[in-house]
């Protein structure tokens, strides 16, 4: 009989949490759900205020927003951990998190952030970046970004919903950056 690996811990981590992040939430009638699991301006003298920064992307607003940011997740997330390993993906998510963190609570001070989408849309751009090579840049990641950002785009001129679009080009120009950064090069 085979064994269950945990084959991916960052990733898996990140769903476990946010798997139990969503039944605190339930469980709580939404109290940690607000005060742990999103981010809005706040005062800084506030400790979960920085709990927040982070905290908000294993948040989410009920089922179908976890699950359809964890399928992606789950998809492109272990392939991107395998590459680049553990630790730079961590790095990556936790940058992304604070980023998009920092940046809601200075431009729309009025409304709160949760879901993990913005680091979705880190691993997408840079599962595109992954063959960048030598200063290459690969037509897929050029195609990905803008269909992308083009579609978060549109949807922030013509859709009006509660979703966080300039969070999600955020999370894909963090992805993009990353995928500059760690992109091998010949000495």
């Amino acid at each position: 009989m085979k064994k269950l690996q945990y084959n991916s811990p960052v990733i898996l981590t990140l769903f476990f949490a946010s798997l139990a992040a969503l039944g605190l939430g339930m469980l709580t009638k939404g109290w940690t759900t607000l005060h742990l699991f999103s981010v809005y301006r706040s005062s800084m003298a506030d400790p979960l205020f920085y709990v927040r920064l982070f905290g908000h992307v294993l948040g989410h607003s009920g089922w179908q927003h976890f699950i359809n940011n964890m399928l992606l997740l789950l998809v492109v997330g272990p392939a991107l951990e395998e590459k680049y390993g553990s630790g730079r993906l961590l790095g990556c998510i936790l940058a992304t998190a604070l980023i998009s963190g920092v940046l809601q609570c200075l431009f729309f001070p009025g409304a709160a952030l949760l879901g993990a989408s913005g680091i979705v849309f880190m691993l997408i751009l840079l599962a595109s970046a992954a063959n960048m090579e030598n200063g290459r840049i690969p037509l897929t990641l050029i195609l990905v970004a803008v269909l992308y950002l083009g579609g978060q785009v549109y949807d922030i001129v013509f859709v009006k919903d509660n979703v966080a679009n300039f969070m999600h080009i955020v999370g894909g120009l963090c992805g993009t950056g990353f995928g500059f950064v760690l992109a091998p090069r010949r000495r």
